[in-house]
């Protein structure tokens, strides 16, 4: 399989009661195959990793957060995957953003990617559950990223990961 290339800006949308909400997809071609990951997407032509970021929340939940609203980038991670037949090789950056509970409650969520749900998870629920959450390990890197008040100035890199092959 041809691997399509793909760079892509992730933000931690964190509400007030720190959960963090995810969006759930599907692949078509494999009954049963479901995953849960965060709002955001590819970077297109012209923008930045934060100009696709503020563009993917807005798209994703009609939320329109300032550039100066999201962290600098958190981590990043390569990631191997397919969805519908189609090979993806995807460098991902992860940026936090948290939101108010008004702005939470003015969401609008009901984008293509949403279509088969969302919603909000605590670190003990992200901890806990049997599903499929990307990336990898999602419970204790948000627990980190919450308690920590000191931030380094370079992104942890999170590794490579082939998620057809890797284990949960």
């Amino acid at each position: 399989m041809v691997l399509k290339s793909r760079w892509t800006s992730r933000v931690l949308l964190v509400d007030e009661r720190d959960r963090l909400l995810l969006l759930c997809g599907r692949d078509p071609r494999k009954p049963g195959a479901r995953w849960w990951f965060t709002v955001g997407g590819g970077v297109e032509d012209g923008e930045d990793y934060v100009q696709a970021a503020v563009r993917e929340v807005r798209e994703e939940t009609a939320l329109s957060l300032a550039a100066g609203r999201l962290s600098p980038a958190l981590w990043t991670r390569q990631a191997v995957f397919s969805v519908d037949g189609q090979g993806f090789d995807q460098y991902e950056e992860y940026r936090l953003a948290r939101i108010n509970p008004v702005e939470a409650s003015a969401m609008k969520i009901g984008t293509e990617e949403a279509r088969h749900g969302y919603r909000w998870w605590t670190i003990e629920e992200l901890a806990t559950t049997p599903e499929t959450i990307r990336p990898k390990n999602l419970a204790s890197l948000l627990a980190n990223v919450l308690t920590t008040s000191k931030r380094d100035q370079r992104p942890q890199h999170l590794g490579h990961f082939n998620e057809d092959t890797d284990p949960e």
